[in-house]
C-alpha cells in the first residue's frame, strides 16, 4: 500500500519506513540521470559502429581497385593475362536451375540477390543460398558482394564467357530454353 500525505509530505511504502517527497524525487532524478548517461553511451557506440562500417566499405572498394590494378600490372609483366582453369564437379538438377537463374539474371544486371534468383526459379531464398554454397563447393566461381545485410552475387567474368563457349557446367540447352 502506498500512502502519501501532502501536509507532512511523507510517502509510506507497504507499511515500511516513510520517505519524504524530496528524497523520493532526488532518487528518481538520479535514476533518470543514470539512464540518460547510458542512452548517450549507447548512441555514441552506435555512431562509432556505423562509422567503422562505412570505413570498412571504403577499404573494401579500395582493395578491389588494388586487385584490378594488380591484374593489369601482371598482364604488363607477363605479356598476357593468365587463363584461369575451372574444374567443375557435376551439378544436380536443382543446382543447375540456380546456376541458370544466376547466369540469366547476370545478363541483365551485374549483381543479383538471393531473392531475385528465388523468384526466378520459384523457391525460397534459404534454398537458393544453400544451393549457391553447393555451387561454390563444386567449383563454380560465384563472387559475393555485401551491402549491409544484402548479399549480391555474380559469376566470374572469365568463367561466364568460357561457360558460353564451352558449357563447363553441362547445362542442358532445353532446360536453358525454359529459363
Amino acid at each position: 500500500m502506498v500512502e502519501i500525505q501532502e501536509g507532512s509530505r511523507q510517502i509510506s511504502l507497504l507499511d515500511g519506513p516513510s520517505v519524504t517527497m524530496d528524497v523520493f524525487r532526488q532518487v528518481i532524478e538520479e535514476v533518470k540521470e543514470e539512464l540518460d548517461e547510458h542512452r548517450g553511451v549507447i548512441n555514441d557506440s552506435t555512431n562509432e559502429i556505423q562509422a567503422n562500417f562505412a570505413y570498412l566499405c571504403e577499404l573494401d572498394k579500395k582493395i578491389e581497385m588494388v586487385f584490378e590494378r594488380l591484374d593489369e600490372l601482371c598482364v604488363l609483366v607477363k605479356g598476357q593475362k593468365e587463363k584461369k582453369e575451372f574444374k567443375i564437379s557435376p551439378l544436380t538438377a536443382r543446382e543447375k536451375e540456380v546456376f541458370l537463374g544466376l547466369y540469366s539474371l547476370g545478363e541483365v544486371q551485374p549483381f543479383v540477390t538471393y531473392r531475385q534468383i528465388a523468384r526466378r526459379i520459384c523457391t525460397t531464398e534459404s534454398v537458393v543460398a544453400s544451393l549457391v554454397t553447393n555451387l561454390v563447393e563444386k567449383g563454380v566461381p560465384v563472387l559475393r558482394k555485401y551491402d549491409g545485410s544484402i548479399v549480391y552475387l555474380k559469376l566470374d567474368d572469365e568463367f561466364r564467357s568460357l561457360q558460353a563457349k564451352e558449357n563447363l557446367v553441362g547445362v542442358n540447352t532445353v532446360l536453358s530454353y525454359w529459363m
